[in-house]
């Protein structure tokens, strides 16, 4: 008897009608520039309110996949892919794991793009990195975090890449830099590890390969990953015990 019986859905009509409308303007029907139908014309082909109607294109909008025009209504846009990210990323709001994940993600961006910075530099970008770390605290790998400092070098480099979604994305994980200063995330220098510094990163840009400044772009982020992974073994640690108890 049970095997015959189907779940009752639950998406609201708003639901449907969206996912309708996302299965339309993806079914290559539409194109960038578009206009959709009117709103009574949705919703006489939908067989529901015009309210149902405008809380559904409400939801494409703020999603970045229509805009309001005046005089044309509905338009068909290409969706900000960011757009909803900008919105939320708020350390405040968000969860501890979060902000963590957030921060891995930053230390993954900046050891992957090591090519794009590589190709791309220019000698005005090599200028002006040596400014900015004429300004680098003195003594290298001792300081802990200057998140001033942090954000501008750094910037740079993601500015350099020349990938405009980097670029906006970097933006976004300003907050994250502040996380770390915070949390102490950052693990303290271990002298019998090897360690670059900013300056050493600028020296591999103006004379080195691509193949050096990745590696040398992961040194220079070695505490970071330290303190990650070691945070990860803890928390394994601490899981493992709680299992062992609950056996």
């Amino acid at each position: 008897m049970k095997h015959r019986i189907k779940p009752i859905p639950t998406h609201s009509l708003v639901d449907l009608v969206e996912i309708q409308l996302m299965d339309f303007l993806a079914s290559n029907e539409v194109k960038v520039g578009d206009v959709l139908p009117k709103e009574t014309e949705l919703a006489d082909a939908f067989g529901v309110s015009r309210t149902v109607v405008r809380e559904a294109l409400t939801r494409l909008k703020v999603r970045g996949l229509i805009e309001s025009n005046k005089r044309k209504g509905s338009v068909v846009t290409h969706p900000d892919v960011l757009t909803n990210i900008e919105r939320v990323l708020q350390p405040q709001i968000l969860d501890q794991e979060t902000l963590k994940d957030l921060f891995e993600l930053r230390l993954v961006l900046e050891v992957g793009m090591a090519d794009l910075v590589f190709s791309r530099l220019q000698q005005k970008d090599l200028r002006e990195l040596e400014e900015i770390v004429k300004d680098e605290p003195e003594g290298g790998s001792a300081f802990l975090f200057d998140i001033e400092f942090e954000a501008r070098f750094h910037g740079k480099l993601y500015e350099i890449s020349g990938n405009r979604t980097l670029q906006r994305f970097q933006t976004l994980l300003l907050p994250i830099f502040g996380y770390v200063h915070d949390k102490a995330l950052q693990a303290r220098h271990d002298p019998t590890r090897p360690f670059i510094s900013h300056r050493g990163l600028v020296d591999i840009l103006r004379s080195g390969t691509p193949d050096e400044y990745r590696r040398a772009m992961r040194l220079h982020l070695d505490n970071h990953f330290r303190r990650v992974l070691e945070n990860q073994l803890d928390l394994d640690h601490a899981n493992g015990e709680s299992s062992d108890h609950d056996s």
